[in-house]
């Protein structure tokens, strides 16, 4: 007598249909772009996942906006100098990560510009974390004397900002 096709398959062939429904599992994960899909059947409970790796992004290393052009053999000068900025008793860190930006909005007057006389509590900078603008503030009173971000540009915590003296 022969066999219909709807009748169930010999146990012999059982790991075959399991490749197969393995491989169709695999199929619909990059078809549909999901990472995991779980099914159980007849007793049978299978998962299929896709091994995602999420690359870390480096962080990103400040550097002091430009002010005059400088001859290339300085440069050797101003990377020593880039990281002793950090340790100058008149700057400002940031206190967060997030985006710094010198105005309260595209086009309007920055808050502070190099010789602004400013107080404990002026507004500096504001940077935007998670939808969030921070307005960063003077935390003495005094000269600015350098804007080490420029407008627009991703700031990472402890990042110096500006220097008051």
């Amino acid at each position: 007598m022969a066999s219909s096709p709807k009748e169930p398959s010999a146990p012999k062939d059982k790991p075959a249909d399991e490749r197969e429904l393995i491989r169709d599992l695999a199929m619909l994960l990059d078809e549909t772009n999901l990472t995991e899909i779980e099914i159980e059947r007849a007793g049978l409970r299978l998962r299929v996942a896709r091994n995602i790796s999420i690359a870390a992004a480096a962080p990103v290393s400040y550097q002091p906006a430009p002010v005059a052009a400088a001859p290339v053999a300085a440069a050797p000068i101003a990377a020593a100098t880039a990281a002793d900025i950090s340790k100058h008793p008149g700057a400002v860190p940031s206190p967060m990560v997030g985006t710094a930006y010198l105005a309260s909005e595209p086009g309007a007057k920055p808050f502070v510009e190099v010789g602004s006389k400013v107080k404990v509590g002026d507004t500096l900078i504001i940077i935007e974390a998670m939808k969030t603008m921070n307005q960063i503030p003077s935390t003495r009173t005094g000269t600015v004397t350098q804007i080490l971000v420029e407008d627009g540009q991703p700031v990472e915590f402890g990042e110096p900002l500006v220097i008051i003296e």
